[in-house]
């Protein structure tokens, strides 16, 4: 190898801390907040698949720094949550001591990719100082109306002892089990803290069209939210003074209502299930809630119902129908029944189909026992006949209205966000529970309200956290005597993820300003938002539903100047392992980043994993490919050694160097980091050309553009090319058009349609000028010889083909 990796990258690394050369300025009117998802710490640290993101990320932090933009680029830690906790109960060691050892190791691997993180900005989200702001953002939650205890059926794990979003739920084998370990979960009914994310589900819609998101992204937020804009038809219930409330997007087919459908939790089911159908209810309702959610709204899943003996009436036509319960209606979606149409909707339709009940018809067309689709006039639906749908619908809703069987409404598939956790290892709630049965908040000049040593984090049996054993802690007596007790849940990992790029911008000297103080807006408005987030596509509902949520309540409070905080979002692909599945110790295919910076250093994993290909393609780890990025390296450097410079412009670099800085500035730009990269390796080769000096301030600028993807190797050729300070703190280049207009060809020659090399040469060269060169040329030599020549084919500034015998 040309150069020594471990002695540069070292070197520039401890400049870099020292000198604090990526520290956040504020210099300029141009910002740039440029920030990565932040990690998990765990106690595996970092393979080759993480940094990809973290590369791009620095890649446009170090040009927007060179362009004269004042950049935020910092990183931070996700810091509470199970799998810490999951640790220490394996271990007996304490979730705090482990958590700082894994950031102690992520913070060196990091340094170790030359990453230009300002760490003066590192956040922690389970240090007090920032989960006080967490507290206080709960507070203010709380006293807006938009957090509340609950009872809710939710997801229980008994082994983990805590409750389960939807998310972190399997089903396996017909059972519910954790994605974590596999154990067995159940529906429980419990108190819960809930935030309450629904009245946002409108903001958080409309907000979609403000961002530069992948469209993907945006649908899949859409759908998670799930607007649903419609009518809540009655049917009353026959032989009973009940009235079953449903929620229908096509109102214009309430004459084609076959039966309906509750939810097995429905509170009408006990009171509508018939005595000769009350156990198989019963046993029915346990085999639900054995599924989860995500698998009763899946599609491709078998529906299960059954009838439960009574009977509705259509406020339309009167017509009986039957009352059923099936899996695939949820509690929560709406009122939780549904007026099916088999001929109109896929899971009405099959399940008709499986439970053999009639399939009727009320649009034109050729239906055949097949779903319906099409617009068409309406029949066998009395004053909606003729009708189109969009028409129809409005009718029905008018009509039904007038008779008090329906109301306008929209709904939404967005559920309020379960906010509690029975874990030790998460921020405490700054709530307690006074005896007469009242609710305080913690006192805001006591927070942050601090988690209490604990020796034993086993998980209660009883639904609540191992801080119900904390007695010290737990029990409050205020000034006049009244005993209270602390909230034993703590909340979600996710919590201290809603707000952590607030937390940012935040820290000063070591400390976090308070988010309302002067000193916070000023910043917050100079910073936000966010001008480009990168991080995993796994993170495209959840995270960025849930912080776009408080963002958005804290737009409200006039606590940020944005109403949404990542303008520009982007999902990079993952590096899989050589055999093209995803990275996993189980799978033996993990690559681990220290040992390839030991072999080929960071530079060369660094270019490596930005020249692989597009930043959102998911693609295979290739060692060649990684012998490849460091050969190019050391190609490089040769030219450096060589040392052969000039400060005259020969000007046969003109084109090569303001066509690589024209098109690598709008490369970047894009994010097409591979497509820059092949610019400076055309440029390097148009060095190689010649032994002619190379043009000194043109070798300069690509090492600025080189610095982004190699900085350690950069900044030693900065030196080398007798610059001061570091290259990360000198100017972009610029490049002149007037350089841009190519006088040279680049032919491809071909032996009967097979390509076997290029040749230079000067634009518009005569025909018979370029066959003569590419004759003469070894290559096209050596399959020419003992062949005769019985074509030759010439297009201009293009190809030259020889056809053969």
């Amino acid at each position: 190898m040309e150069f020594s990796h471990k002695a540069i990258e070292q070197k520039w690394q401890e400049y870099w801390e020292k000198q604090q050369t990526f520290k956040t300025t504020n210099n300029s009117d141009q910002k740039a907040y440029i920030l990565d998802m932040f990690p998990y710490p765990s106690g595996a640290g970092l393979h080759v698949g993480h940094p990809k993101g973290y590369v791009a990320t620095d890649v446009i932090s170090r040009m927007r720094k060179m362009q004269g933009y004042d950049v935020l680029h910092p990183i931070g830690w996700d810091a509470f949550g199970l799998p810490a906790e999951q640790y220490a109960l394996q271990t007996g060691n304490d979730p705090a001591e482990f958590t700082l050892q894994n950031i102690t190791n992520f913070r060196k691997q990091l340094k170790a990719l030359g990453f230009g993180y300002d760490y003066n900005k590192e956040v922690n989200t389970s240090s007090p100082m920032f989960f006080k702001t967490t507290q206080l953002i709960f507070e203010l939650l709380y006293q807006n109306g938009l957090a509340e205890m609950r009872d809710v059926d939710v997801n229980w794990c008994p082994e983990l002892g805590t409750v389960l979003a939807n998310e972190e739920v399997l089903n396996v084998n017909g059972k519910m089990v954790s994605e974590r370990g596999h154990h067995l979960v159940y529906k429980k009914p419990m108190r819960q803290w809930v935030l309450k994310i629904t009245a946002y589900a409108e903001k958080l819609l409309e907000g979609l069209d403000e961002v530069d998101w992948p469209e993907s992204v945006k649908d899949l937020q859409r759908n998670w939210i799930g607007k649903s804009v419609g009518a809540e038809i009655k049917f009353t219930v026959q032989n009973s003074s009940e009235i079953i409330e449903v929620f229908t997007t096509r109102a214009d087919t309430i004459f084609g209502v076959e039966y309906l459908v509750l939810a097995p939790e429905h509170p009408l089911v006990t009171k509508l299930t018939a005595p000769e159908y009350k156990n198989a209810v019963t046993e029915f309702l346990a085999t639900t809630k054995a599924k989860s959610d995500l698998d009763r709204q899946d599609n491709s899943k078998e529906k299960t119902g059954m009838f439960i003996g009574s009977y509705a009436i259509n406020p339309a036509n009167n017509k009986v129908v039957p009352i059923w319960i099936a899996d695939y209606v949820l509690p929560f979606y709406a009122t939780g029944a549904i007026m099916a149409v088999p001929g109109y909707d896929e899971r009405d339709y099959l399940f008709a189909l499986k439970y053999q009940l009639p399939i009727s018809y009320v649009i034109e067309g050729e239906q055949h026992q097949q779903v319906h689709h099409k617009d068409g006039k309406h029949i066998n639906s009395d004053f909606l006949n003729g009708l189109f749908t969009d028409e129809a619908i409005s009718k029905a809703i008018t009509v039904l209205s007038s008779t008090g069987h329906a109301t306008a409404k929209v709904t939404y598939k967005l559920r309020d966000w379960l906010f509690s956790r029975q874990r030790y290892w998460g921020e405490p709630f700054p709530v307690i529970h006074w005896e007469d049965g009242s609710i305080s908040l913690v006192d805001e000049t006591e927070l942050p309200l601090e988690l209490p040593k604990m020796t034993n984090i086993q998980p209660s049996q009883t639904g609540e956290s191992p801080l119900a054993n904390a007695t010290e802690w737990l029990t409050v007596v205020d000034s006049t005597g009244k005993k209270g007790r602390r909230e034993t849940n703590t909340m979600p990992q996710w919590a201290g993820s809603c707000w952590y790029y607030l937390g940012y911008i935040l820290m000063e000297n070591n400390a976090m300003l308070d988010l309302r103080s002067s000193k916070a807006q000023d910043l917050l408005k100079k910073w936000l938002p966010v001008d480009l987030y990168v991080g995993g596509q796994e993170h495209a509902v959840l995270h960025l539903l849930y912080s776009r949520f408080w963002h958005k309540f804290l737009y409200d409070q006039k606590l940020v100047p944005t109403s949404e905080p990542f303008y520009k979002l982007v999902n990079q692909g993952m590096i899989l392992g050589t055999d093209g599945t995803k990275m996993s110790k189980s799978k033996g295919n993990v690559v681990n980043p220290d040992d390839i910076i030991k072999s080929h250093g960071a530079d060369t994993l660094r270019l490596y994993e930005m020249f692989m290909g597009p930043i959102d393609a998911s693609l295979p780890w290739n060692p060649n490919g990684l012998d490849s990025a460091r050969k190019w390296l050391d190609r490089v450097y040769r030219l450096v050694k060589k040392n052969n410079f000039t400060n005259v412009n020969n000007h046969q670099l003109d084109f090569a160097y303001h066509s690589m800085v024209k098109k690598g500035t709008e490369m970047l730009e894009r994010l097409s980091f591979n497509t820059t990269i092949s610019q400076l390796m055309v440029f390097i080769n148009a060095c190689y050309k010649d032994d002619a000096p190379i043009y000194q301030p043109y070798f300069e600028g690509f090492t600025k553009m080189l610095s982004l993807f190699a900085p350690h190797l950069a900044e030693e050729i900065w030196v080398t090319l007798q610059q001061e300070s570091s290259i990360a703190l000198s100017t972009w280049p610029s490049y002149d058009e007037k350089y841009l207009e190519k006088n040279e060809a680049v032919i491809a020659v071909q032996i009967n349609g097979k390509f076997r090399t290029t040749l230079n040469v000067a634009i518009n060269t005569s025909e018979a000028d370029v066959l003569a060169l590419a004759k003469v040329n070894h290559n096209v030599q050596t399959f020419l010889v003992d062949h005769e020549i019985i074509k030759e084919i010439v297009i201009k500034n293009k190809i030259v083909n020889f056809v053969v015998k």
